[in-house]
């Protein structure tokens, strides 16, 4: 249901609010490219830091600027770690028309699995959309074992994937292996190209705000059999997805976008601007890579 590339997309800001022009900019650029959909209000979106109204206010913004734009398709980042705010932005994303949701398991609290797979099928027995796990540990400080995974997929319907993002390929192959149908979903751009190996479907990626047209190719490659080319687009790709965690997720990727005119570099505190040597890395990256004079 969700394969090929997902954009997960930076939330532009101007004087501290929300740049819905660069947004509808973003959008267009990733429609034009051929990403398969975005997905929005997600880490790299900085969630943490964007109030329920601005959830509310992108979600919906974003539906109606991919009318009319294909196929392209709308996640919406829903998650949270009380259930009852989970189910109710999820609700909104149903009602305003999102093709699905992505929600992140829930942080802080720590659940035990048993609460996890409670939080995950109360809000799929509350709201008929199609939803997709995140799993990131590394943020969270809880993981969705691959036996809570495979419980979830039989008895939630809707249930349709999983954005996996603990680094496991060990753990990734126990999900495909337990959930042969599952929409195994990479949420790193670093490991795409082994997960699609043992049978993942695509990824969300953070490289697709600045490189979409290059990650659609990527991904068709491989579709299609090419396997050499394939593997010399990782390697070349390899380079640049690492300049993307010198620092924090999104400080990275929002620097470059501004470095090549997409937005304006502004993050919302805590996040904050890039160190001047680690922006200097990026900017060299970025040219070492083609996309920066």
């Amino acid at each position: 249901m969700f394969s090929g590339v997902y954009t997960a997309l930076i939330t532009p800001f101007k004087n501290n609010k929300i740049d819905f022009n660069a947004l509808e900019k973003l959008i267009e650029s990733q429609y034009r490219n051929g990403v398969d959909g975005i997905v929005l209000c997600g880490t790299t979106g900085e969630s943490s830091t964007l109030t329920w109204e601005e959830h509310e206010e992108i979600i919906g913004f974003c539906v109606k600027s991919v009318k009319g734009k294909g196929k392209l398709k709308v996640l919406a980042g829903t998650g949270s770690n009380s259930t009852h705010e989970a189910i109710h932005s999820t609700q909104f994303a149903k009602k305003v028309g999102c093709d699905g949701v992505l929600i992140v398991s829930p942080y802080y609290n720590k659940p035990t699995q048993k609460g996890l797979y409670i939080h995950f099928r109360s809000i799929a027995d509350t709201v008929d959309i199609p939803i997709v796990l995140y799993n990131i540990a590394g943020r969270t400080s809880v993981n969705i074992e691959p036996v809570t995974i495979a419980r979830l997929f039989k008895d939630c319907k809707n249930i349709v994937g999983v954005k996996e993002a603990s680094g496991s390929l060990e753990q990734m192959s126990t999900i495909k292996y337990l959930v042969p149908d599952i929409d195994l979903i990479s949420g790193d751009d670093t490991l795409t190209l082994p997960l699609l190996s043992i049978g993942g479907v695509g990824v969300i990626s953070i490289l697709s705000n600045i490189i979409p047209a290059d990650m659609v190719l990527f991904i068709k490659e491989f579709k299609e059999g090419n396997m050499k080319k394939a593997i010399d687009i990782h390697y070349k790709l390899l380079p640049l997805i690492k300049s993307m965690f010198i620092e924090t997720n999104p400080i990275p990727i929002k620097t470059a976008a501004s470095l090549l005119g997409i937005c304006d570099p502004s993050l919302r505190l805590p996040m904050c601007d890039m160190e001047e040597t680690n922006k200097l890395k990026l900017e060299k990256a970025l040219k070492d890579y083609g996309v920066l004079r």
